[in-house]
Protein backbone atom coordinates (compact mmCIF):
# COMPACT_ATOMS: atom_id res chain seq x y z
CA UNK A 1 0.00 0.00 0.00
CA UNK A 2 0.93 3.16 -0.68
CA UNK A 3 2.57 5.56 2.04
CA UNK A 4 2.70 9.08 1.05
CA UNK A 5 4.72 9.77 4.28
CA UNK A 6 7.25 6.87 3.95
CA UNK A 7 11.13 7.85 4.13
CA UNK A 8 11.95 4.87 2.68
CA UNK A 9 15.02 5.22 0.41
CA UNK A 10 15.63 8.65 1.56
CA UNK A 11 19.02 10.04 3.65
CA UNK A 12 18.14 12.63 6.09
CA UNK A 13 20.86 14.06 8.41
CA UNK A 14 19.85 15.95 11.97
CA UNK A 15 21.30 17.67 13.66
CA UNK A 16 21.11 18.52 17.53
CA UNK A 17 20.41 14.72 17.82
CA UNK A 18 21.69 13.83 20.73
CA UNK A 19 18.72 14.89 22.90
CA UNK A 20 15.09 16.53 22.70
CA UNK A 21 13.75 17.26 19.27
CA UNK A 22 16.22 16.00 17.30
CA UNK A 23 16.43 12.80 18.98
CA UNK A 24 12.95 12.31 18.70
CA UNK A 25 12.93 13.09 15.02
CA UNK A 26 15.94 11.03 14.31
CA UNK A 27 13.91 8.01 15.85
CA UNK A 28 10.96 8.84 14.07
CA UNK A 29 12.56 9.23 10.68
CA UNK A 30 14.11 5.74 11.15
CA UNK A 31 11.12 4.15 11.57
CA UNK A 32 9.58 5.50 8.27
CA UNK A 33 12.55 3.50 6.77
CA UNK A 34 14.52 6.56 6.30
CA UNK A 35 18.39 6.00 6.80
CA UNK A 36 19.08 8.43 9.25
CA UNK A 37 22.65 10.48 9.59
CA UNK A 38 22.59 11.94 13.53
CA UNK A 39 25.40 14.62 14.76
CA UNK A 40 25.69 16.47 17.80
CA UNK A 41 27.76 17.52 20.65
CA UNK A 42 27.38 14.98 23.10
CA UNK A 43 28.80 11.68 22.35
CA UNK A 44 27.08 9.36 25.34
CA UNK A 45 23.66 11.11 24.67
CA UNK A 46 24.19 10.56 20.22
CA UNK A 47 25.34 7.50 21.06
CA UNK A 48 21.69 6.47 23.28
CA UNK A 49 20.38 8.03 20.17
CA UNK A 50 22.10 5.98 17.72
CA UNK A 51 21.37 2.32 19.96
CA UNK A 52 17.63 3.71 19.54
CA UNK A 53 17.41 3.74 15.29
CA UNK A 54 15.50 1.24 13.48
CA UNK A 55 16.68 -0.29 10.58
CA UNK A 56 20.27 -0.33 9.20
CA UNK A 57 23.08 1.63 7.59
CA UNK A 58 22.51 4.78 10.24
CA UNK A 59 25.93 7.44 10.90
CA UNK A 60 26.96 8.97 13.93
CA UNK A 61 29.42 11.73 14.26
CA UNK A 62 30.53 13.51 16.77
CA UNK A 63 30.53 17.34 16.10
CA UNK A 64 30.66 20.62 17.84
CA UNK A 65 29.82 22.53 14.77
CA UNK A 66 31.09 25.94 15.37
CA UNK A 67 34.24 24.48 15.34
CA UNK A 68 35.74 24.79 11.72
CA UNK A 69 37.59 21.48 11.73
CA UNK A 70 34.60 19.57 12.89
CA UNK A 71 32.24 21.81 10.52
CA UNK A 72 34.33 20.49 7.92
CA UNK A 73 34.57 17.20 9.03
CA UNK A 74 31.02 16.35 8.95
CA UNK A 75 30.67 17.84 5.47
CA UNK A 76 32.89 15.85 4.05
CA UNK A 77 31.49 12.89 5.30
CA UNK A 78 28.35 13.69 3.55
CA UNK A 79 28.02 12.18 0.22
CA UNK A 80 24.41 13.07 -0.82
CA UNK A 81 21.04 13.92 1.07
CA UNK A 82 17.53 13.67 0.56
CA UNK A 83 16.64 15.86 3.53
CA UNK A 84 18.11 17.97 6.45
CA UNK A 85 16.76 18.81 10.10
CA UNK A 86 18.02 21.68 11.92
CA UNK A 87 17.40 21.08 14.99
CA UNK A 88 20.69 22.07 17.03
CA UNK A 89 20.14 25.36 19.23
CA UNK A 90 20.04 27.20 22.48
CA UNK A 91 17.20 29.07 24.33
CA UNK A 92 18.38 31.25 26.94
CA UNK A 93 16.98 34.25 29.21
CA UNK A 94 18.81 37.25 28.43
CA UNK A 95 17.38 40.58 29.62
CA UNK A 96 18.51 43.16 27.15
CA UNK A 97 20.18 45.65 29.24
CA UNK A 98 22.34 43.44 30.51
CA UNK A 99 23.06 41.14 26.98
CA UNK A 100 26.88 40.62 26.53
CA UNK A 101 28.76 40.06 23.14
CA UNK A 102 29.57 37.01 23.86
CA UNK A 103 26.02 35.67 24.53
CA UNK A 104 24.62 37.10 21.34
CA UNK A 105 27.29 35.59 19.40
CA UNK A 106 26.70 32.22 20.49
CA UNK A 107 23.26 32.80 20.22
CA UNK A 108 23.29 33.84 16.95
CA UNK A 109 26.12 31.22 16.37
CA UNK A 110 24.29 28.16 17.22
CA UNK A 111 20.73 29.69 16.70
CA UNK A 112 21.37 31.61 13.08
CA UNK A 113 24.76 31.57 11.15
CA UNK A 114 25.89 27.62 11.78
CA UNK A 115 22.39 25.89 10.16
CA UNK A 116 22.70 28.74 7.41
CA UNK A 117 26.19 27.65 7.11
CA UNK A 118 25.53 24.35 6.46
CA UNK A 119 22.99 24.54 4.52
CA UNK A 120 24.97 26.84 1.81
CA UNK A 121 27.76 24.41 1.97
CA UNK A 122 25.70 21.34 1.34
CA UNK A 123 23.72 22.88 -1.60
CA UNK A 124 26.63 24.62 -3.44
CA UNK A 125 27.71 21.67 -3.64
CA UNK A 126 25.34 19.89 -5.02
CA UNK A 127 24.75 17.30 -1.83
CA UNK A 128 21.02 18.13 -1.75
CA UNK A 129 19.00 16.24 -4.45
CA UNK A 130 16.68 17.30 -6.27
CA UNK A 131 13.04 16.77 -4.72
CA UNK A 132 15.14 17.00 -1.27
CA UNK A 133 13.59 19.05 1.80
CA UNK A 134 15.51 21.33 4.19
CA UNK A 135 13.29 21.43 7.53
CA UNK A 136 14.53 24.51 10.25
CA UNK A 137 13.13 23.76 14.12
CA UNK A 138 11.96 27.13 14.66
CA UNK A 139 10.09 28.78 17.08
CA UNK A 140 6.57 30.82 17.99
CA UNK A 141 9.08 33.20 19.70
CA UNK A 142 10.16 35.97 16.81
CA UNK A 143 7.52 34.96 14.37
CA UNK A 144 4.68 35.18 16.33
CA UNK A 145 5.30 36.58 19.66
CA UNK A 146 8.07 36.82 22.40
CA UNK A 147 8.84 37.15 26.25
CA UNK A 148 10.65 38.78 28.86
CA UNK A 149 14.21 37.89 28.75
CA UNK A 150 13.61 36.55 24.84
CA UNK A 151 14.41 38.90 22.57
CA UNK A 152 17.82 37.73 21.55
CA UNK A 153 17.03 34.10 21.19
CA UNK A 154 13.44 35.37 19.27
CA UNK A 155 15.42 37.30 17.18
CA UNK A 156 17.85 34.30 15.70
CA UNK A 157 14.86 32.61 14.88
CA UNK A 158 13.00 35.52 13.51
CA UNK A 159 16.22 35.35 11.09
CA UNK A 160 15.92 31.81 10.32
CA UNK A 161 12.29 32.31 9.27
CA UNK A 162 13.19 34.99 6.94
CA UNK A 163 16.18 32.81 5.84
CA UNK A 164 13.84 29.84 4.67
CA UNK A 165 11.72 31.78 3.26
CA UNK A 166 14.04 33.50 0.93
CA UNK A 167 15.62 29.97 0.44
CA UNK A 168 12.50 28.69 -0.55
CA UNK A 169 12.16 30.98 -3.56
CA UNK A 170 15.61 30.63 -4.64
CA UNK A 171 15.98 26.87 -4.85
CA UNK A 172 12.57 25.93 -5.85
CA UNK A 173 13.78 25.48 -9.45
CA UNK A 174 15.84 23.11 -8.21
CA UNK A 175 12.78 21.15 -6.88
CA UNK A 176 14.28 21.49 -3.19
CA UNK A 177 11.76 23.08 -0.83
CA UNK A 178 12.66 25.13 2.41
CA UNK A 179 10.27 24.99 5.53
CA UNK A 180 9.91 25.23 9.40
CA UNK A 181 8.09 23.75 12.13
CA UNK A 182 7.17 26.55 14.61
CA UNK A 183 6.32 25.10 17.98
CA UNK A 184 5.70 26.65 21.32
CA UNK A 185 6.97 25.48 24.66
CA UNK A 186 7.71 21.54 24.01
CA UNK A 187 9.02 19.21 26.93
CA UNK A 188 12.77 18.98 26.64
CA UNK A 189 15.89 19.31 28.67
CA UNK A 190 15.86 22.68 27.63
CA UNK A 191 13.23 23.46 30.43
CA UNK A 192 14.91 21.36 32.69
CA UNK A 193 18.20 23.79 32.32
CA UNK A 194 16.32 27.23 32.50
CA UNK A 195 15.67 29.45 35.64
CA UNK A 196 11.78 28.88 35.60
CA UNK A 197 10.40 27.13 38.64
CA UNK A 198 8.03 24.05 38.29
CA UNK A 199 5.36 25.97 40.05
CA UNK A 200 5.75 29.00 37.28
CA UNK A 201 5.51 25.79 34.19
CA UNK A 202 2.43 24.48 36.14
CA UNK A 203 1.34 27.83 35.69
CA UNK A 204 2.10 28.52 31.97
CA UNK A 205 0.74 25.43 31.03
CA UNK A 206 -3.06 26.37 32.05
CA UNK A 207 -2.62 28.92 29.46
CA UNK A 208 -2.33 26.24 26.58
CA UNK A 209 -6.36 25.36 25.58
CA UNK A 210 -5.08 21.69 25.37
CA UNK A 211 -3.39 22.50 29.16
CA UNK A 212 -0.52 21.16 28.17
CA UNK A 213 3.19 21.44 26.45
CA UNK A 214 4.16 19.91 23.12
CA UNK A 215 5.78 17.16 23.03
CA UNK A 216 9.33 16.27 21.34
CA UNK A 217 7.69 13.16 19.17
CA UNK A 218 4.70 16.01 18.20
CA UNK A 219 7.09 18.13 16.50
CA UNK A 220 9.09 14.96 15.41
CA UNK A 221 6.47 13.93 13.38
CA UNK A 222 5.31 17.69 11.31
CA UNK A 223 8.94 17.05 10.37
CA UNK A 224 8.06 13.82 9.52
CA UNK A 225 5.43 15.46 7.14
CA UNK A 226 8.13 18.25 5.57
CA UNK A 227 10.50 15.29 4.78
CA UNK A 228 8.05 13.01 3.09
CA UNK A 229 6.81 13.33 -0.48
CA UNK A 230 2.94 13.95 0.87
CA UNK A 231 4.39 17.94 1.46
CA UNK A 232 5.49 17.78 -2.22
CA UNK A 233 3.54 20.86 -2.58
CA UNK A 234 4.69 22.91 0.74
CA UNK A 235 7.78 25.07 0.35
CA UNK A 236 8.26 28.74 2.41
CA UNK A 237 6.52 27.77 5.54
CA UNK A 238 6.44 27.26 9.28
CA UNK A 239 3.58 24.48 10.58
CA UNK A 240 2.36 26.02 13.38
CA UNK A 241 2.10 23.66 16.94
CA UNK A 242 1.53 25.16 20.03
CA UNK A 243 -1.80 23.02 21.44
CA UNK A 244 -3.53 26.65 20.86
CA UNK A 245 -1.34 29.03 22.61
CA UNK A 246 -1.27 31.40 20.05
CA UNK A 247 -5.10 31.97 19.65
CA UNK A 248 -5.32 32.90 23.08
CA UNK A 249 -2.90 35.39 24.07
Amino acid sequence: MNNPFSLENKTILITGASSGIGKATAIECSKMGAKIIITGRNLKRLQETYDELEGDGHLMFQADLMIKDEFDSLFNSISKLDGLVHSAGIARHMLFNFLKKDQLNEMMGINFEIPTLLTQALLKQKKINSGGSIVFINSISGIMSSYIGGSIYSASKGALNGLLKGLALEYASKKVRVNGVMPAMIETRLIDKSDVTEEQLKLDRLKYPLKRYGTSEEVAYAAIYLLSDASSWTTGTNILLDGGRTISF
